[in-house]
């Protein structure tokens, strides 16, 4: 359990991970020494899991990202999944219920590479690709409290 400093902490390490202890410190109202005690505690728990940096695919010439909804054949799931995770445009996967087995998002420079990188895993599944026109929520932690 989190107590009201540890979600200003996590709050404002979300806004920006880079944050100093001193600044930390400043926004909690804690010493620098307690903010990091306090953060060493949150990691050990396994509340606090990585820091991290967030880029735009676009400056890496991916100008494209899609959803792709992916039920395998009878009998290729576990390729499948081997095959998602051997393609590095897939940047993200889910393990599903329901008709589909996983959910993933892909970031591909043209239409073509879509096609090309979809292409492959038709002999282990079937696909079902939505175009992402705009992220009006992006990812985000639910309400810590």
């Amino acid at each position: 359990m989190t107590d009201d400093i540890d979600q200003v902490l996590i709050g404002a390490l979300m806004e920006d991970s880079r944050r100093s202890l001193k600044a930390l410190a400043q926004i909690s109202g804690l010493s620098s020494p307690s903010v990091a005690e306090r953060l060493r505690r949150l990691e050990e728990r396994g509340v606090l899991k990585g820091y991290t940096v967030e880029i735009d695919p676009k400056y890496f010439g991916y100008q494209l990202q899609a959803i792709v909804r992916v039920r395998p054949h009878p009998g290729q799931l576990q390729e499948v999944e081997r095959q998602i995770q051997a393609i590095p445009e897939f940047t993200e996967c889910d393990k599903v219920t329901g008709d589909d087995c996983f959910i993933a998002r892909l970031h591909v420079r043209s239409m073509e590479q879509l096609d090309t990188l979809l292409d492959g895993l038709n002999a282990y599944a079937e696909t079902n690709t939505a175009i992402v026109k705009k992220t009006p929520v992006k990812r985000r932690l639910p309400p810590m409290a």
